[in-house]
């Protein structure tokens, strides 16, 4: 890719450049750096060059250009050493850098429009180019803000890429047939028979002891069928998700359109939140705009069960035979903002998991993780009795940040369980299995004591989505369930009556 840099700044120094240097010596200093320091670990005819320079007062003005190989800004700060050395000879010190100009020129698509980006106060788009006019200070270069907007522009390219690419889905598995025993929407059913109800949040239900105790019936075959057998234990995790987290999880790449806000007050000072309480107590009206004034952002509600988990492990060594780990949490909920997309019990802004997560070698993940394969399609088969596919899908980590494809290998990855709903005759994803790769505990700084690179998987078990594909094919007549389902959930309870 080709990239063009022009910087000009400033460098301001303790005293005044004037009576100190002479033009000439600062004329040769300029052609020892252009002709070595800047050219440093370029490939030959490459690098940076000072094209023009001016001494004023206390001040030294630079225009540097440069390549890619080394950027103007890296440019900038060896200037700026080399100088506090040459001018240190003259008892004259660097006390910092002063940017009046940066401009990046790139090579870009011309259909793909870039319209706005962090630390850019203009973007002009023309003959094939992009051409970026910088908002930053010494600071923002010591971040290596400019490297980060460049990459931020390869990461939408890459994006626009891979929208033109279907999703991938390869089929794995497809059950048999099976005998439905119900052709309607199974939620409709669920509120006519009283078994659930609306609550007052979006996309929210309240479940009654009916519903309540299917969920329960599918925790236990899980547990019974699945978790025991493989030495699962049971922990709690957190289901408020602090930035930190969503940064190293990766999440805090795309989650924002999808997420549940959690924030603070910004002081619990009875004093700063006394205009709003007496707002609602004249109006009986809540002040949402006065809130939004005195609240903080903290992270949000849990949206992805496992994340939070891995700080229990951040940073730790981890010796060889206690591997693998197999944990799972059945703690709580989880959250998500469904954007026009909500639809019954199946697609919700609340909705109740059992996250399952093992960790181990390569070798382990990858063998637990069919392992846990078996145990599933034990249950669809046995327990629930369902018509179910399985497929290998675009792994959630590459679907979330806006890639269609698959990874070239099949290693890491995720299988989704999908089943069919009669009353549609569409296929609903009700269940997956993730091998995660290092993912988490690259980002989590998690290691093992051989040195062997650690890897971990995770699989959310929707009981609403379980009980909206078991209830679809299925229907609500308890006495044509299977037999092994109809032992574990026993009698279900009738507790309300309304008049």
């Amino acid at each position: 890719m080709n990239i063009e840099f022009q910087l000009k700044a400033e460098l301001k120094c303790s005293g005044s450049l004037s009576d100190a240097v002479t033009s000439s010596d600062l004329t040769e200093f300029v052609k020892y750096c252009n002709e070595g320091v800047l050219k440093k670990g370029a490939p030959p005819g490459c690098g940076a060059e000072i094209t023009w320079w001016d001494v004023a007062g206390e001040k030294i003005g630079l225009k540097i250009v440069s390549d890619r190989f080394v950027r103007a800004h890296d440019a900038l700060f060896r200037l700026k050493n080399e100088f506090g050395k040459f001018l240190g000879k003259h008892r004259i010190g660097i006390r910092g850098v002063e940017i009046e100009d940066y401009e990046i020129g790139i090579e870009w698509e011309e259909g793909l429009r870039i319209k706005k980006l962090p630390f850019v106060k203009e973007i002009k788009q023309e003959e094939g180019r992009l051409r970026l006019f910088l908002d930053v200070d010494e600071y923002a270069l010591e971040k290596r803000i400019p490297d980060r907007i460049l990459k931020l522009l390869e990461d939408k390219c890459e994006a626009a890429r891979w929208k033109g690419k279907s999703e991938h889905w390869e089929l794995l598995f497809e059950s048999g047939k099976r005998d439905f025993y119900f052709d309607k929407d199974p939620t409709e059913e669920l509120i006519k028979r009283g078994w659930i109800r609306h609550a007052a949040g979006r996309g929210q239900w309240i479940y009654g002891p009916q519903l309540t105790k299917i969920f329960r019936a599918f925790e236990r075959a899980l547990l019974e069928e699945v978790c025991k057998p493989l030495g699962y234990e049971e922990m709690i995790f957190p289901k408020f998700v602090p930035w930190d987290v969503w940064k190293r999880s990766g999440h805090a790449k795309g989650i924002y359109p999808e997420a549940y806000y959690v924030c603070t007050p910004k002081t619990r000072d009875p004093e700063y939140w006394e205009e709003v309480m007496d707002y609602y107590k004249v109006t009986n009206e809540v002040p949402l705009d006065m809130i939004m004034e005195r609240i903080e952002p903290v992270g949000g509600m849990c949206y992805a069960q496992c994340p939070p988990f891995w700080i229990f492990l951040q940073g730790k060594t981890i010796p060889d035979e206690i591997l693998p780990i197999t944990v799972f949490d059945r703690s709580g909920t989880s959250h998500r903002y469904e954007s026009g997309g909500l639809h019954g019990i199946e697609r919700l802004d609340e909705f109740h998991r059992v996250e399952i997560v093992w960790i181990g070698t390569k070798k382990q993940v990858i063998e637990h993780a069919k392992q846990l394969q078996e145990g599933y399609r034990r249950i669809f088969e046995e327990f629930m009795d369902i018509e179910w596919r399985e497929a290998w899908v675009t792994p959630w980590f590459m679907a979330q940040e806006g890639k269609a494809g698959l990874a070239e290998s099949k290693e890491v990855g995720t299988t989704d369980y999908e089943a069919v709903l009669p009353y549609s005759g569409k296929w609903l994803e009700f269940q997956n299995v993730s091998v995660n790769g290092n993912k988490y505990p690259k980002g989590f700084s998690v290691k093992l004591q051989s040195g062997e690179e650690l890897w971990s998987g995770c699989s959310g078990v929707g009981l609403e989505r379980w009980a909206a594909v078991f209830l679809a094919q299925k229907g609500f007549e308890s006495h044509k369930w299977p037999e092994k389902f109809r032992t574990i959930v026993g009698e279900l309870p009738e507790v309300f009556r309304f008049l």
